[in-house]
């Protein structure tokens, strides 16, 4: 089975992480600043997996296991808040959050 080369797994982990880091700057949803920081946290975990297969250590793999379990669990604290915000005010807007406060 021939191996992808490194360079190519970073710059494709690269481009992902600058498309989230893009949408987290540029957008106000909560749901999709949510998606933005998952495309991002996917991009670490593509570049562990690539440096772990260049040395032929299962260190990236295992690396990326716990960045899937941290995004699990930031998922789930991320859409209860969403819930949270939608049952307070009907907006997605992430601007309308400093309202919560009171």
């Amino acid at each position: 089975m021939p191996q992808v080369p490194m360079q190519h797994a970073l710059i494709l982990a690269a481009i992902l992480f600058t498309l989230g880091l893009a949408g987290l700057l540029t957008r106000r949803n909560l749901i999709f600043t949510l998606l933005c920081i998952e495309i991002m946290l996917n991009a670490s975990g593509v570049a562990f997996v690539a440096a772990g297969s260049r040395w032929g250590q299962p260190d990236g793999q295992v690396m990326f296991l716990f960045i899937l379990a941290m995004a699990a669990a930031e998922v789930s604290v991320g859409l209860a808040f969403v819930l949270l915000f939608h049952r307070r005010q009907a907006a997605w807007d992430v601007d309308a959050s400093s309202e919560l406060r009171a």
